[in-house]
């Protein structure tokens, strides 16, 4: 297998019953550090039996890893990110796509694409669908990508090629900055379709001829590593420079995470406020928020910590005293669904501060489990900010109560149990289609 790590185990035919034999899991990019979610469930489904091939539309860019990638035993293939690096490859699957069963049916749906998305991108993609199911082992039976947009594009195309069923996760960038046409096609062509949050299913249902075939399956957390650690909570309230209140946030230097706003309020705090933040993230943006916290004169009290492995993390939530998520919708309509760091931070007993947009409510009840504000609002995170950094009490109490609620209804299996029910049906579709 091209790409495949040495050393993974030969576990064909491994699955549970009903299941298809093995499955192609399409992934945009693999392994990444802010995919911890994606990762945490391969790791969930291979331990359940199904057998599962990697398939990356791209080489990682990240130079750490964290512990549940090293767990993971499936191969992983890497599909050429740009085809004219790779034209050997690209040729020999283009030359004998054409017999495979289902090559006029791919070819088509791709021209109609094509036709409405005149793309560089969407070239690629076809290219990369026909190298995939060039070189797809026989034992596999089904495709599933993560993301709607660009991996599902590359194994619908492949699905048709081979004549195999396909199915999607959707997740948040791959559903708001995609067309409407393309979610519907997609939709109806899936086999099945899952969503991290409800306000994902909604809108998708809205857009599916059939709505029952696409599901509510939150990613929840792995509990078994974020175990807590039940320190004693700290008393400071941010009247001391020597002790100040720690605030963390963690998330992708990208719009749609409004860390600029964050530090906004931060500096909209009285001078006598004393707190730190480390903000954890790598992305294009990390700069210009470089130079924004030097500007508003907090340099000082900011670190900007790049991406962390997961244990570096965990270190970092089980020392703070508020963690903080400005999350907005971006110009582009880009948005979170339901940021897993907020689980996290919450399964440690960290108070949580963040903004009542797309799905967060579906985890935090404001008042009760963690505090709202509206997205964007500089001047209203600052009076909250402020608020929690002086009762250190109500973060204690808000934190309590987020632990509980993530332990009880954010799990991870629950969400493991449901999609293994899904590929299960897949599968004995797929063995009365024989």
């Amino acid at each position: 297998m091209r790409g495949a790590r040495t050393g993974a185990a030969d576990r064909r035919g491994a699955g549970p019953r009903g299941a298809v034999s093995a499955i192609a899991v399409v992934l945009k990019g693999y392994p990444r550090l802010s995919e911890t979610f994606i990762a945490q469930e391969i790791r969930a489904l291979e331990r359940a039996g199904l057998d599962l091939r990697l398939v990356s539309l791209r080489h990682p860019t990240d130079t750490r890893v964290h512990p549940v990638h090293r767990e993971i035993a499936a191969p992983v293939r890497y599909l050429p990110e740009y085809l004219l690096r790779e034209p050997g490859r690209v040729l020999r699957a283009a030359s004998r796509a054409r017999g495979l069963p289902g090559f006029d049916a791919a070819r088509r749906a791709w021209l109609r694409d094509l036709a409405r998305d005149p793309s560089a991108n969407r070239v690629r993609r076809f290219g990369q669908a026909l190298v995939l199911a060039d070189e797809l082992e026989p034992e596999v039976g089904h495709l599933h990508a993560h993301f709607l947009h660009t991996p599902a594009s590359v194994a619908r195309y492949a699905a048709l090629l081979r004549g195999l069923p396909w199915s999607v996760s959707a997740h948040a960038v791959d559903i708001w900055t995609s067309p409407e046409w393309e979610k519907r096609e997609k939709l109806a062509d899936a086999r099945f379709t899952v969503t991290c949050t409800r306000h994902n299913l909604e809108h998708l249902r809205a857009l599916a001829p059939e709505p029952e075939r696409v599901s509510l399956v939150y990613h929840g957390l792995d509990l078994e590593r974020f175990a807590c650690a039940a320190a004693p909570p700290a008393a400071r309230d941010g009247r001391d420079p020597a002790a100040p209140v720690r605030l963390l946030s963690v998330g992708r230097a990208v719009e749609k995470k409004g860390h600029d706003v964050l530090l906004d309020a931060l500096a909209r705090l009285p001078a006598d406020c004393a707190w730190t933040l480390d903000l954890v993230g790598g992305g294009p943006l990390l700069p210009a928020l470089r130079r924004r916290a030097r500007a508003l004169g907090l340099e000082g009290r900011v670190r900007l910590r790049g991406a962390l492995a997961q244990e570096d993390l965990l270190a970092l939530y089980r020392d703070a005293d508020l963690f903080v998520l400005a999350s907005r919708v971006a110009a582009d309509g880009d948005r979170d669904g339901l940021p897993n760091v907020l689980m996290e931070a919450q399964s440690q007993r960290v108070a949580c501060l963040a903004s009542a947009v797309s799905a967060i409510p579906e985890l935090i009840r404001d008042g009760e489990t963690g505090t709202l504000v509206a997205p964007g609002d500089a001047a209203a995170l600052a009076r909250a900010l402020q608020a929690l950094i002086r009762d250190p009490v109500r973060r204690q109490r808000l934190g309590t109560a987020g632990e509980v609620r993530v332990r009880r209804h954010f799990a991870m299996d629950a969400g493991v149990q449901r999609l293994l029910a899904r590929f299960a049906v897949a599968g004995a579709g797929q063995a009365r289609a024989a």
